[in-house]
C-alpha cells in the first residue's frame, strides 16, 4: 500500500481519499456522531432533572 501512495501527487492522498473516504462513510459517520450527541444530550437531561430532584427534595425537607 505504501508503494502505491508513494508515486502519488500531494492531492490525491491528502485531498482525493478523504473526500472519497467521506462519501462512501459519510451516512455511517453521521449516524455514529448523530447518535453520540444524542446519548449525550439524554445524559444532560438526566442529570438536570436528578439535580432538581435532589435539591427539591433538600429544600422540602430542610422546611418541615
Amino acid at each position: 500500500m505504501r508503494e502505491i501512495f508513494a508515486g502519488m501527487p500531494w492531492w490525491v492522498k491528502w485531498v482525493a481519499v478523504p473526500l472519497i473516504a467521506i462519501v462512501v462513510f459519510g451516512g455511517l459517520i453521521a449516524s455514529v456522531v448523530g447518535f453520540v450527541i444524542g446519548v449525550l444530550f439524554k445524559v444532560l437531561v438526566f442529570v438536570v432533572l436528578v439535580g432538581g430532584l435532589i435539591f427539591v427534595v433538600r429544600k422540602f425537607l430542610s422546611s418541615s
